[in-house]
């Protein structure tokens, strides 16, 4: 099994392993009921999904299993990137697992875990293939910190106005 490590960012840590997948986590300052909560509301949800400058439109979600999650991110560049998912698991306020079933396609389980501090943020992307993985890797580092920077903006954004 090959390991790469990949410089820590924000207090997160990145992980390629077996080639094909890859593995960030942190500790955030919210209980898991409030970061599953924010994967379940679509307002939430299209507020803090994607890196930093993306924006989303979301034409189909159903946060239930099997249900289908369907929007288009917007990026910073003017481009417009669709994306087909589906709920594979969801376990409230421990786990979801997402299927992205357009390229790149990929699993992820973002497991949450209560600490002292909060929750661990358990974040997994496995990919189809290793080539996929190796080229997803150079971007998607940086990406998912940005993705979960995001998420902690909304969710103190919430508590503040709670």
């Amino acid at each position: 099994m090959a390991l790469y490590v990949a410089k820590p960012m924000h207090l997160g840590i990145m992980v390629m392993t077996e080639d094909r997948t890859l593995r960030t986590s942190r500790t955030l300052p919210f209980s898991p009921k409030e970061i599953f909560g924010a994967f379940a509301s679509p307002d939430m949800l299209a507020a803090w999904w994607g890196p930093e400058g993306f924006t989303n439109t979301f034409d189909v979600f159903e946060f239930s299993v099997g249900g289908r999650w369907k929007f288009v991110m917007h990026g910073p560049d003017g481009k417009s990137y669709l994306n087909e998912s589906f709920f594979e698991e969801l376990v409230p306020d421990a786990k979801i697992v997402i299927h992205h079933d357009c390229p790149p396609n990929f699993k992820l389980t973002v497991q949450l875990s209560p600490v002292s501090e909060g929750t661990l943020l358990a974040w997994e992307q496995v990919f189809e293939d290793s080539g996929t993985a190796q080229a997803v890797k150079q971007r998607a580092g940086s990406a998912n910190e940005q993705n979960i920077d995001r998420l902690t903006r909304v969710l103190r954004e919430a508590a503040s106005v709670a």
